[in-house]
């Protein structure tokens, strides 16, 4: 029978900049192959120095405009304006834009919680995939071979509450592929893709919760899905613009 665990990695120090996130989890966990290691990104954009002074950001007129509109502070539109590449909704106080790198989420993933000083904000990694790559490298002077996903909360259009979805990954496939395979009745499916890369962040975030400080977990059981190459990242994992049907 198949068996899925998942284990909070406890005694991580306050992250600062410069820390070597995947050499201080490797000392912390008991890793072995196939496990995947599923990261916060808010330690993430600790380490690699993305969190900004909402004091320091002089906005423009575009952000001051929508600012007045949704009740905002101008200082943080215009950081999500200079995340984002469009602004696709702007109304009952959200603002909801495509970023840099292909999401589209509110306010370009901008956030304020568990910061040490007042007035801060945490951006997205500039590379996310980039980023689970370079701490797979630091793991795996420990040797196991390991997935490495780093996640975040977003919201869903259909249905109300956040879950934890993979904005980056390497040494997993995102995606499993069940597309010309048959279902139990013998049926050939057409248009079953499973997000493994987002189920491994869900199940990693329910031991956790945003209280915890605890920014990392290993989720062991779906070693069948883990790959030797890093491959091609939670990148795979956004849908198209020609296959968006609500833009």
């Amino acid at each position: 029978m198949s068996e899925l665990r998942v284990l909070a990695v406890e005694g991580l120090p306050e992250i600062a900049e410069g820390m070597p996130l995947g050499e201080l989890i490797a000392g912390r966990a008991e890793l072995v192959d196939g496990d995947v290691v599923v990261i916060s990104q808010k330690v993430v954009s600790k380490a690699e120095g993305r969190i900004r002074r909402l004091s320091a950001e002089i906005p423009g007129a575009e952000a001051r405009k929508l600012a007045a509109v949704l009740g905002k502070e101008p200082a943080l539109v215009e950081l999500i304006l200079e995340e984002s590449v469009e602004v696709l909704r702007a109304q009952r106080g959200i603002l909801i834009v495509e970023t840099k790198h292909g999401f589209v989420c509110a306010n370009a993933g901008i956030d304020t919680s568990n910061l040490a000083e007042a007035g801060t904000v945490a951006l997205l990694p500039e590379d996310p995939d980039g980023s689970a790559r370079r701490i797979r490298d630091e793991i795996a002077s420990a040797r196991p071979t390991v997935g490495v996903v780093i996640s975040d909360s977003f919201g869903r259009a259909w249905r109300l509450g956040q879950s934890e979805v993979a904005i980056g990954c390497a040494g997993l496939r995102p995606l499993d592929d069940w597309r010309g395979r048959r279902d139990a009745g013998g049926r050939e499916l057409e248009a079953t893709l499973i997000a493994i890369a987002d189920q491994a962040a869900s199940a990693a975030d329910l031991v956790r919760d945003k209280a915890s400080r605890v920014p990392a977990a290993v989720v062991r059981g779906i070693g069948q899905h883990v790959t030797a190459e890093d491959g091609p990242g939670a990148a795979a994992l956004r849908r198209p613009h020609e296959d968006d049907l609500f833009r």
